[in-house]
Order: C-alpha cells, then sequence, then structure tokens
C-alpha cells in the first residue's frame, strides 16, 4: 500500500474519519531530512499494510494542516487514531522510533507472543526461543533454552523451525515480527515476541549468559 497524500480538502476524510491507526508524515518539498525518511515511510505503509494507514502531508501547499499541528519544525511525524493524536516525533528518526510510536495503538498482531506469556510457554515446554541475532550477542546474553538462527542464515535453516515446540522469534522487535509472518506465509507457524529482548528485559525474566 503507498503512502498517501493528503489536502486541507482530503484530511477530514483520510486521516479524521479512518478507522485504522494513521502515522502522518508532515514534510515540505524542500527538506533534506524529509527526503531521506521517504524510502523509510513507504517501507512502513507496506509493512502496516492492514494494521496502519501512512499519510503525507505538504506542509507549504497545506498550511490548515500545517497549522492545527503546528508544524514549525519538519519532518514531523504525528501517530493518531480515531482522530486523536497519540503521539509526535520530530526530526528525522530510524524505523524503529516510528513503530514505538505507533505501537500503542497498532492492533495487536496474532502471532505477537507477550514476554510473560513465552515464559509460560517455556515452563509447559511448548515454545523455542529463536534467537535472530548474531553470534556475538546470543552468546553474551538470551532467553534460557535459546537457538540462534541469525536471520541471513534463514533461507538454508529454516526446515529446523517445522514440527515440534512452537517457535517464538526474538531480536529486533519489527524484524523479527517480519520474518515470522513470511514464515508463517511458507506453512512455518512461527511466532515472535512482542517488544523484542528488550522487552523481556524490561519484564524482569530470566536471561542466561556466557
Amino acid at each position: 500500500m503507498p503512502v498517501v497524500e493528503v489536502t486541507d480538502a482530503t484530511f477530514e476524510r483520510e486521516v479524521m474519519d479512518e478507522p485504522l491507526p494513521v502515522l502522518v508524515d508532515l514534510f515540505a518539498d524542500w527538506c533534506g531530512p524529509c527526503k531521506m525518511m521517504a524510502p523509510v515511510m513507504q517501507e512502513l505503509a507496506a509493512e502496516l499494510e492492514g494494521r496502519a494507514k501512512v499519510v503525507k502531508i505538504d506542509v507549504d501547499q497545506n498550511p490548515m494542516c500545517a497549522q492545527m499541528f503546528r508544524a514549525s519544525s519538519i519532518p514531523m511525524f504525528v501517530a493518531m487514531q480515531g482522530g486523536k493524536v497519540v503521539g509526535h516525533q520530530m526530526g528525522a528518526v530510524p524505523k524503529e522510533a516510528l513503530l514505538r510510536l505507533l505501537e500503542p495503538v497498532l492492533p495487536k498482531d496474532d502471532a505477537a507472543v507477550g514476554p510473560e506469556e513465552l515464559a509460560q510457554l517455556l515452563v509447559q515446554g511448548r515454545a523455542l526461543p529463536v534467537d535472530l541475532r548474531d553470534p556475538g550477542s546470543y552468546g553474551r546474553f538470551r532467553i534460557p533454552g535459546a537457538v540462534n538462527l541469525p536471520v541471513d542464515e534463514l533461507p538454508t535453516r529454516k526446515d529446523e523451525l517445522k514440527g515440534g515446540k512452537v517457535p517464538v522469534l526474538y531480536g529486533r522487535a519489527d524484524e523479527a515480527a517480519e520474518v515470522a509472518r513470511q514464515l508463517r506465509d511458507e506453512g512455518i507457524g512461527a511466532r515472535f515476541l512482542e517488544g523484542g529482548f528488550l522487552a523481556w528485559e524490561v519484564a524482569d525474566l530470566e536471561v542466561e549468559r556466557g
């Protein structure tokens, strides 16, 4: 799904009346950082299709929207739900920062597993944690019982995830979610740890080291 260009005239229909969460990109043609963020916004629009809508508004051409968002500095990103602002982010930022901005209002992915839920599945012997990070990171600390399967090795090793326990992927949150969806499309019932390894640590759950 492409990024939708919104104007003062279409703002109410495209944003205020939109049932899905909306990520608004306030930009201008002369703005260098805005141009840097354009490919990121396209990636987000594709990744979030069906879960959120990504739109862009040229602040020079649409003064009503610029004034409403008080867009004195751009790029400016605004997360909205039900016509209300739920968060904003200024400047050129990584894609992960924009995903975090939207996270509180995104519909929950049915492949997502929360840290506490994963911990319970491990106690029950029903899940296999799969660490997508590089071997060095995996070697320093990991979820107990995790196997290391770096993303670049997936094409040749994904058969290891078939059968038996449910593979729960973790690493960078957005990357694990994307890989899990790809595997599910191929018939492998993978899930992913919501919030990534950081969420596991924040929940103060056991970590295996060394």
